[in-house]
């Protein structure tokens, strides 16, 4: 097993691929399309460069897997799969969040909430093969009700992909208060990671490094269990709930999570073009936040 990891610098995003060499096949995790707020602008530079790492290992695509739909960044998955190929994975869960969307966008009834535009709905212990890892889903909502890790395991060792469940130890974990989320499940789920075992790598999907810190995209069990500075080893689930919905109180929406929500739900596609043949997206006035 190998995993190569690429940082997409403008919302701190990794992009992981999991590969086994052997048998030349791999997995691409959480990709992300550039796109500028300011223009409306979208680019593919960046996942790109993670496209021409596969094809320079002459590895096939197998699986194009969403941890869940993002509010931070819009995702590449279909730049991806005209690209290389491969089915697009997310956790079926996806059906609620994609209810709880329709409404606040107002989308018609064309929009479907049934997840069929992705390939492959996992629920928890789902195992999907790619070679001779198998790689299992974990169901770990809270920050959203989709939210999916999941775990790879071949003889030589097991790791584990945490989507926005937690992030290093000195950064903490995920917020709860978009639409759906819930703190207390949110210390749940995290308590089923850190049951791992404590070697266990954790593969990050974003990483926000305090000062002096360069970006990282791995972390342990271990060092989560010791120094998570808001679910380490001691604190319980009423400290967690309160801490995490006070501290959610502060914070503003994402940049990106009017864009990104509503394209990401519908598995990276952007509404079809009007008369003039422009795309467009929805902005709701005071509906988030």
């Amino acid at each position: 097993m190998q995993v190569h990891s690429f940082l997409h610098s403008d919302t701190e995003t990794y992009t992981h691929v999991l590969a086994d060499v052997q048998h030349k096949l791999c997995a691409i995790i959480d990709p992300v399309l550039d796109f500028d707020a300011k223009s409306g602008h979208t680019a593919t530079s960046s996942v790109d460069e993670v496209l021409a790492f596969v094809r320079e290992q002459g590895w096939e695509l197998v699986y194009i897997i969403e941890t869940h739909a993002h509010a931070d960044h819009i995702s590449a998955a279909i730049h991806v799969k005209e690209t290389l190929g491969g089915q697009l994975v997310i956790g079926q869960h996806i059906t609620e969040v994609q209810k709880i969307f329709k409404q606040i966008f107002n989308f018609d009834m064309s929009f479907r909430t049934d997840a069929s535009q992705f390939d492959i709905l996992t629920d928890d212990g789902d195992t999907l093969a790619l070679g001779d890892i198998t790689i299992t889903a974990m169901y770990v909502p809270g920050h959203t009700r989709a939210d999916m890790a999941y775990l790879a395991a071949d003889a030589e060792k097991t790791v584990v992909f945490v989507g926005d469940t937690l992030f290093a130890p000195d950064v903490g974990t995920a917020r709860c208060d978009f639409p759906g989320g819930d703190a207390k499940m949110l210390y749940h789920s995290i308590q089923k990671l850190l049951a791992l075992p404590e070697d266990t790598i954790m593969y990050l999907c974003h990483d926000y490094p305090s000062k002096g810190r360069k970006h990282c995209p791995t972390t342990t069990v271990a060092a989560q269990k010791m120094g998570n500075i808001h679910v380490k080893d001691g604190i319980n689930e009423a400290e967690f709930v309160h801490m995490r919905e006070r501290r959610d109180a502060t914070l503003s929406m994402p940049r990106l999570i009017i864009p990104a929500v509503q394209v990401n739900i519908d598995a990276g596609n952007f509404p079809q073009p009007e008369a003039n043949g422009t795309r467009y997206l929805k902005v709701p006035i005071n509906a988030l936040g």
